[in-house]
């Protein structure tokens, strides 16, 4: 027999750390259960909360073979399989301007120019191969063939210099329609718009999900149909379209050159109303401004115009405006003392009588020349006393007052010690060669819609005065009674080249917003305009510009000024008569001028025409006094 040990089995107790261990996985085991629990909530917490997807997705979608529907819409894709051998430059707008709802994808695959090359330079051994096997067995040449190898061979060359890139370049188009006539209709447009310029494409067949997946703003191309190409045809492809300019309110300026819409727009709903033209001689700058001038007036807008060519008579007689020609022989006359009866802050008699002074020192510096600084402090105690000889001072009542003449002036300065020289140079505008002019009192009457006045009989050496003087005037009448109004200034490089007035002419467009006033700044000098600093600044104070045909010289600076791409630029050069480029704020387009048959005859510039005009006239007025003898 064996005997057996009674072993007992005593039980090991846990360690320290195993208990803590133990009591951390329990901890993390409940922790792992209260997520779960928490994440279910979560869940049957999101699907009864509406998200952005579900607002936006579509409550069906059915997909047939050539299209698919989209709720209540027809939706089919279009994608281009080949292009020409030119794409001219926005080829792509017609599609972009098409009145029809569309989504529009791009993609461009680069490609790496060494594997491009090498292909091309097979490519090329191939061709020239065959074309010498045709030409050893007397084959005629193939034209195709030859001119395939010559745009290879610039290809190459202008990869290799890196003037041009290498893509594929896929392009689709979704149409979208209320019904399948409809579809099929808009299918067939763009498919004949795309094939007037020979660029061919297909509808995605079998496809019709892949293709709408490739035209939603995903950036995902699951139709995967690319066609290689080079850079600069890829940048013609790019939708750039002209900026729409179409409101609800203003006047017609032009048509839209780019998608011949009607630009329509409001002068007066910009942050300031001032405009400036600037086009070189012949290029419809004037006939531009004209037409402005007629369409604004029938909206109630009075019109004042500072004409130096004369240019503005038959417009102001067939509209019955004011038409005041200014000369030394003329029978109008401006008196440069003039106060107006002011409005808002420059009511108070002190304001308006300095800058009377500031407006008539800067005049007296055009008409005698540069004075010295003792000079310009004597001139400046000179206008206050011969305000004051007609009782007109900072305390007077302003609203019946007789002001001052030129002739005062001179008899002040000859009673003032140092003021001999300048009242010797004053003499000429009140006794000598241009006596008269300046030297009266104001008898002109301003109360109508359109007033123009003609500078066109004075000579060179006194139209910056007598510009300088008009405006003056103007200014007074504009803070005399707030209107809505436009002061149209041409020829104003004559202003620009003294500096005393050009400051004018800058203080007048910062100021004019206030008095709900729209100043048109029109030149043809264009360098001498641009390079005043007070040039520059009008421009920057004008919200509209209106730029038409430029010539070589001075495109660069035009250019430099107002941002122009170089396409741009060469519109410019190469633009017809009343054709450029319209800017209304941030946005800009082509333009075109284009003026109905009747508008036509009343702005013309043509003197051809406007001779026909009066001999039309002279033979109606003839008919007229026959008529009137018979009876």
């Amino acid at each position: 027999m064996f005997g057996f040990k009674k072993i007992k089995q005593v039980e090991k107790q846990p360690s320290a750390k195993e208990a803590a261990q133990k009591a951390e996985l329990q901890n993390l085991a409940q922790d792992i259960g209260r997520q779960k629990e928490i994440l279910e909530a979560e869940k049957v917490f999101r699907e009864g909360v509406v998200s952005v997807r579900d607002v936006i997705a579509p409550s069906s979608l059915k997909i047939e073979n050539n299209f698919l529907r989209l709720n209540d819409l027809y939706v089919r894709t279009l994608f281009v399989m080949t292009y020409p051998r030119y794409l001219t430059i926005g080829w792509f707008a017609p599609i972009i301007n098409e009145s029809m709802t569309l989504d529009i994808t791009m993609f461009f695959y680069p490609m790496d120019v060494t594997t491009v090359l090498k292909q091309l330079r097979n490519k090329v051994g191939n061709m020239e191969a065959q074309i010498m096997a045709d030409h050893e067995k007397g084959a005629p040449r193939d034209p195709i063939a030859e001119t395939a190898l010559r745009d290879i061979e610039r290809l190459r060359d202008d990869l290799t210099q890196g003037t041009e890139k290498f893509f594929q370049f896929s392009l689709y188009v979704t149409i979208y329609a209320k019904t399948k006539e409809e579809l099929d209709l808009a299918s067939d447009r763009v498919e004949n718009l795309l094939g007037m310029q020979l660029i061919y494409s297909r509808r995605a067949l079998f496809q019709a999900e892949q293709g709408f997946n490739s035209t939603l703003p995903m950036g995902n191309d699951e139709l995967g149909i690319s066609t290689n190409m080079n850079s600069s045809p890829i940048a013609s492809s790019f939708p750039f379209v002209s900026s729409e300019l179409t409101s609800d309110q203003g006047i017609l300026y032009g048509i839209n050159r780019h998608n011949n819409s009607l630009i329509l727009f409001d002068r007066f709903s910009l942050q300031n109303a001032n405009m400036v033209v600037f086009a070189t001689s012949g290029a419809g700058k004037s006939y531009a401004i004209k037409l402005e001038i007629l369409r604004t007036m029938m909206l109630g807008t009075d019109v004042i115009v500072i004409d130096p060519e004369n240019e503005y008579r038959h417009l102001s007689e067939a509209v019955n405006g004011a038409y005041i020609n200014l000369s030394l022989n003329s029978e109008s006359k401006l008196n440069p003392f003039d106060l107006p009866r002011g409005v808002g802050g420059e009511s108070k008699p002190e304001d308006i009588l300095r800058s009377a002074v500031i407006t008539l020192k800067g005049l007296i510096r055009l008409m005698i020349g540069d004075i010295t600084n003792a000079e310009d402090s004597l001139l400046d105690r000179a206008l206050i006393e011969t305000y004051a000889k007609k009782d007109i001072t900072a305390a007077s009542d302003l609203t019946n007052v007789e002001p001052p003449l030129m002739s005062d002036l001179e008899e002040v300065l000859l009673g003032m010690e140092g003021g001999e020289d300048m009242a010797l140079r004053i003499k000429k505008y009140t006794e000598g060669t241009f006596a008269g002019l300046f030297n009266n009192p104001t008898n002109i009457k301003v109360d109508n819609q359109l007033i123009v006045f003609s500078i066109r009989d004075l000579e060179d050496e006194l139209r910056p005065i007598a510009m300088y003087v008009i405006m003056n005037y103007i200014w007074n009448i504009i803070r005399s009674e707030l209107k809505r109004r436009l002061l149209v200034v041409d020829e104003a490089w004559i202003m620009m080249r003294h500096e005393d007035s050009a400051k004018f002419m800058y203080a007048l467009v910062k100021r004019c917003r206030k008095y709900y006033l729209g100043v048109t700044t029109i030149t043809q000098d264009v360098n001498d305009f641009l390079t005043s600093a007070y040039g520059n600044a009008i421009v920057n104070n004008c919200s509209l510009q209106l730029l038409l045909k430029q010539t070589p010289a001075a495109i660069n600076l035009v250019q430099k000024t107002f941002m122009l791409t170089e396409g741009e630029k060469y519109l410019l050069l190469e633009a017809g008569q009343g054709e450029g480029i319209f800017f209304a704020g941030a946005k800009h387009a082509a333009i075109k001028v284009q003026a109905s048959y009747t508008e036509h005859q009343v702005i013309t510039s043509d003197p051809r025409q406007l001779l026909e005009i009066e001999e039309a006239k002279k033979e109606f007025e003839e008919q007229q006094m026959a008529e009137a003898e018979k009876l």
